[in-house]
């Protein structure tokens, strides 16, 4: 029996120490290629934060387009202009494509990852990784990812450096530290689930939600949101994708923020959101995993 048990936390170990801060950092030295170099904090954007921005609205407007039918809610409280684009970008997309001809009795016309496919030419989702007692891992599973091209999210509540963490941190391995000490916690278990839950609820505006919690559950609305369980790297398997920050400014469509898998801990207006995006480091194909970096060195 302790054999067993013994063994269990093994392979328990062997899965979190990737993601173990002090453990990283006492390996670096064996582990050169698992590092990420950038000469200032301001150097750490692979891409601008205008091209974050155009593809996450392209992406979130194919959504919100294909679920059109469930968004009526939505559209009575939004100004007669934003109601007007989008039924006019529907009667677009209905000439180029070949719907049945009553819309109001469909549903979703394409699952989530399949609008993505549509929109940027590629698809992801989470897997068994191909690292030995990895656990899940996420994969390009259809079409080709470009270099630059923005290709998940790491979802989650994202903390201020001097809000509590420490219960929602205690055995998990998916709080994320951003450069200037913000965290985001993407854990989709436990104590972490119910937080982000708490303040989902707590931020909605009537029919207008102000974060994406479905991906909290196997059904998620935004196909991006599986960033949390990008693997590290390692010598043998260099990174792929970075992880890139990213303020969401005050401009950012409100009927779109349903969307978006992050939300802030403290209801505070005058910080922006942060959120974490992963960048295609070269050209990904159909079938290979993402790896990271999980330690970026600022020098």
């Amino acid at each position: 029996m302790p054999g067993r048990l013994l063994q269990g936390l093994w392979q328990r170990w062997r899965r979190y120490k990737y993601r173990f801060v002090p453990w990283i950092a006492l390996n670096l030295s064996h582990n050169p290629r698992t590092l990420r170099y950038v000469p200032e904090e301001s150097k750490d954007k692979v891409i601008s934060d205008e091209e974050v921005l155009g593809t996450l609205l392209k992406v979130f407007q194919a959504l919100f387009l294909n679920d059109f039918n469930k968004q009526s809610d939505i559209l009575t409280v939004l100004p007669e202009p934003v109601k007007s684009k989008y039924q006019d970008l529907l009667a677009v997309q209905h000439q180029r494509v070949n719907l049945l001809e009553n819309r109001h009795q469909q549903k979703s016309i394409f699952k989530p990852e399949e609008v993505l496919y549509k929109t940027l030419g590629f698809s992801v989702a989470r897997a068994t990784s191909s690292l030995i007692s990895a656990g899940k891992g996420v994969f390009v599973t259809k079409g080709f990812v470009p270099k630059g091209a923005v290709v998940s999210m790491y979802p989650g509540t994202v903390y201020q450096k001097y809000e509590p963490v420490f219960f929602q941190s205690i055995g998990n391995p998916f709080i994320f530290r951003c450069l200037d000490g913000v965290l985001i916690d993407g854990n989709d278990k436990g104590i972490s689930k119910v937080v982000y839950r708490s303040c989902n609820g707590r931020d909605r505006l009537g029919p207008l939600e102000m974060s994406d919690s479905t991906w909290l559950t196997s059904e998620m609305d935004n196909p991006l949101a599986v960033g949390q369980y990008v693997n590290n790297c390692s010598n043998d398997r260099a990174a792929n994708v970075c992880y890139q920050e990213f303020d969401v400014p005050a401009v950012f469509p409100i009927e779109l923020k349903q969307y978006l898998p992050n939300i802030a801990y403290s209801y505070d207006k005058q910080s922006p959101l942060r959120c974490i995006i992963l960048v295609a480091l070269r050209d990904i194909k159909q079938g290979e995993e993402l790896f990271s970096n999980y330690y970026t060195i600022v020098s």
